[in-house]
């Protein structure tokens, strides 16, 4: 269930449609139990924008991850959320993420950035935050010591100049804090109806040099700043996220249970990959394969 109605996403629905669902706080408990027997390391929780829901809903579900195992990461809400959650609870957010983070909030996904230039964001999200918004969440976040993923979401409506507008801003957040874990590009799927609804249709699809240009270019533009530069096998297929580790990208992103989003804008490539299979996939790359934890903390090589 979610109001903000962006002009890209598919997944989000209103709270009177038959299909719109909100999981219960036994239900996460039941997903984080199965998460924990395939020896998962990492729980990710993102949502819509839900009228209906309060701060402690959130506050629930990051203790119930943690009642079930202490030792599972929790990467969870969007700087869209957090913002959201602030002004529910009516208090800033600083004091909005540091709540977050004594009821066991680990990092946070560094998605709603789109693209962090307002003019196409006026068209493709309107009802989101601006991209000064995003970037002082994303800033007072680091600055309590709570790290976050930074992501672009590209081929729509944005230009080129927009794409490196993006990057600089990145570039310049991570020279003040370092707090970014890693870049995850993230084309947009073409297969989504709403934004080809647009007048004039102005959409420009990225296809295989384009995604992998841009690969190469988010390695040369972030070195020295942001290391890790995640590749998504949901939005890509795994036979293409291969190609992409020779043109920048080390992290293959990982095994993955349950994915909606991508899936409901209409990716194809499934929701799981078993830790065999991506080891295969890297190795055949001619890389080392190597599985890490979310802060990039290498747990085994193979």
């Amino acid at each position: 269930i979610c109001f903000q109605g962006c002009k890209f996403c598919s997944f989000s629905l209103s709270a009177d449609n038959n299909e719109a669902f909100l999981l219960t706080i036994d239900e996460i408990r039941e997903k984080v139990i199965e998460a924990k027997k395939f020896d998962c390391s990492e729980v990710c929780i993102q949502g819509g924008i839900n009228p209906k829901v309060k701060l402690d809903y959130y506050l629930d579900i990051l203790k119930t991850v943690k009642d079930v195992d202490s030792r599972i990461h929790t990467h969870a809400f969007s700087p869209q959320e957090v913002f959201y959650m602030s002004k529910l609870s009516g208090d800033t957010i600083e004091n909005t993420l540091k709540e977050l983070k004594n009821a066991g909030l680990d990092s946070i996904p560094g998605t709603a950035a789109e693209i962090l230039v307002d003019k196409v964001r006026k068209i493709v999200c309107p009802n989101k935050i601006s991209t000064s918004q995003w970037i002082e969440i994303i800033t007072k976040a680091h600055n309590i010591g709570i790290p976050t993923t930074s992501t672009i979401m590209y081929g729509h409506i944005e230009n080129l100049k927009d794409r490196i507008s993006h990057l600089e801003i990145l570039r310049n957040i991570q020279k003040e804090t370092y707090g970014f874990t890693e870049f995850v590009p993230l084309p947009f799927i073409k297969e989504n109806p709403l934004l080809s609804q647009l007048e004039n249709n102005p959409l420009k699809p990225s296809y295989g040099m384009d995604d992998l240009k841009l690969f190469c270019v988010s390695r040369i533009f972030l070195n020295n700043y942001i290391d890790n530069l995640q590749c998504s096998w949901v939005k890509l297929g795994p036979k293409f996220a291969q190609v992409s580790l020779n043109y920048g990208v080390n992290d293959f992103s990982g095994t993955l249970m349950e994915e909606n989003i991508s899936r409901s804008a209409g990716a194809v490539f499934g929701q799981y990959l078993s830790p065999e299979e991506i080891i295969s996939i890297i190795r055949t790359a001619g890389k080392r394969p190597a599985e890490r934890d979310t802060l990039y903390q290498i747990r085994k090589y193979f």
